[in-house]
């Protein structure tokens, strides 16, 4: 359910049942998507065995024995052998490694599902002999055809349990795209509201409290460890730096409701301040580094506020990344250009002697100038000229920008 790009009438995996031929692949995606059930499902398909492992509980010595059975069965004529393997990301090196040989020669044909990116936690080795499958979180709609089939199925409660649209609306909408834990928690919920006697005459009906009490809170897609985790931390800096005050309170929301260290929280917003905001806006470093010290002082649950603050402030501040812009340009320029020698005048000369090599000699203190301004050498010979940064007109560096057009024109008439 919900796969067409994958399963639909051109979708990739579609194309390979209909050639009888699957490959090896890594199926990645959320939880409560559909990943085993859609490993079984191609694995009938093409009419080959399938066996199972859990990352969690096998290792080494249980690819083994299922290798030693699938090429028993390869010898006899039976083909590979379909070998599911639960979060794959849970192996380590070694562990993947010692699929290689397996995977190559064909004795198995791997398919590894995995909730993690699998360009990070799979061995270079092994993903180059796999294909990526990402499945994408089930829709509101895909979850509410799935309840409805578990409702009047026959495998499932075979219309002795019925939801009312109230219900079912709060059950897919705490379900988070899981079908795993919309079905955990609708066979809770009928068991507390009495399915389980089967002798009832009439059908049984969870009401809105059992739905909450059996999913206890909302089922929240987030991992701090996992893509979750990236994802939801990517989404809150995009839409801070987006000008979106409503959107950013609800990924922060997200993220503290999951969990997540508000010293972490806390670490992005003081970045998205200097490198997002900038000099438009100055005090938002100053808004973001005191909610920071809040966050240390008074802890969860009180600190949210101050985080509230913060992203409110920092979401609705003038926008400009020219110093970040600036300073790599000049990082560039070091790159490509070493460092280059400090012109003598700027160089420090503690010693008087040090003057008659010319260090230090011809150096101009501004304070001594008119406007506390003197146009002077200030980069590297090589570099002379070089302009790397160039405020907007955003904010209070409109005013830098102006300020810097007077020095010009001061300089200008100076000559």
């Amino acid at each position: 359910m919900g796969q067409e790009p994958l399963i639909g009438e051109r979708g990739a995996l579609r194309r390979m049942v209909e050639r009888g031929r699957l490959v090896s692949m890594v199926l990645w995606g959320p939880p409560g998507v559909g990943k085993t059930t859609l490993a079984r499902l191609l694995a009938e398909a093409v009419e080959a065995p399938m066996d199972v492992l859990s990352a969690t509980s096998s290792g080494v010595k249980d690819v083994r024995a299922i290798v030693a059975q699938a090429r028993g069965w390869a010898e006899q004529g039976g083909g590979s052998t379909v070998l599911f393997i639960d979060e794959i990301h849970r192996f380590n090196k070694s562990q993947q490694d010692a699929l290689l040989p397996h995977v190559e020669e064909g004795v198995v044909t791997l398919i590894g599902a995995t909730t993690e990116n699998p360009y990070f936690e799979v061995n270079a080795a092994l993903l180059s002999r796999l294909r990526v499958f990402r499945l994408e979180p089930l829709s509101d709609e895909d979850l509410g055809r799935i309840v409805e089939r578990a409702l009047s199925d026959e495998r499932g409660f075979d219309g002795r349990v019925v939801l009312d649209d109230e219900a079912r609306e709060h059950l897919i909408g705490i379900s988070a795209g899981d079908a795993r834990s919309a079905l955990n928690i609708l066979e809770s919920a009928a068991s507390m509201a009495g399915a389980d006697d089967t002798e009832a005459k009439t059908p049984i009906e969870p009401s809105l409290e059992d739905i909450e009490t059996a999913a206890q809170q909302r089922v929240l897609s987030y991992d701090r460890a996992g893509d979750g985790h990236y994802s939801t931390v990517s989404a809150f800096i995009k839409v801070v730096r987006g000008n979106d005050p409503d959107a950013a309170l609800y990924w922060l929301a997200t993220m503290v409701a999951a969990g997540e260290d508000p010293k972490f929280i806390a670490r992005r917003l003081i970045i998205s301040a200097s490198e997002d905001v900038g000099n438009a806006d100055p005090r938002a470093l100053q808004v973001a580094m005191v909610a920071a010290q809040a966050v240390d002082w008074v802890g969860l649950p009180e600190c949210q506020y101050a985080l509230a603050q913060a992203t409110v402030y920092i979401a609705t501040a003038p926008k400009s990344n020219r110093s970040g812009e600036a300073y790599w340009a000049a990082m560039e320029d070091v790159r490509q250009h070493g460092s280059q020698p400090v012109p003598k005048h700027l160089q420090n000369a503690p010693h008087r002697r040090m003057k008659s090599h010319g260090i230090g000699v011809g150096y101009q203190n501004a304070h001594d100038h008119e406007g506390g301004d003197v146009e002077q050498q200030g980069l590297p010979d090589a570099l002379v000229g070089r302009t790397y940064y160039e405020p907007t007109d955003r904010g209070w560096e409109a005013r830098i920008r102006e300020r810097m057009d007077e020095l010009t024109k001061s300089r200008a008439s100076k000559q």
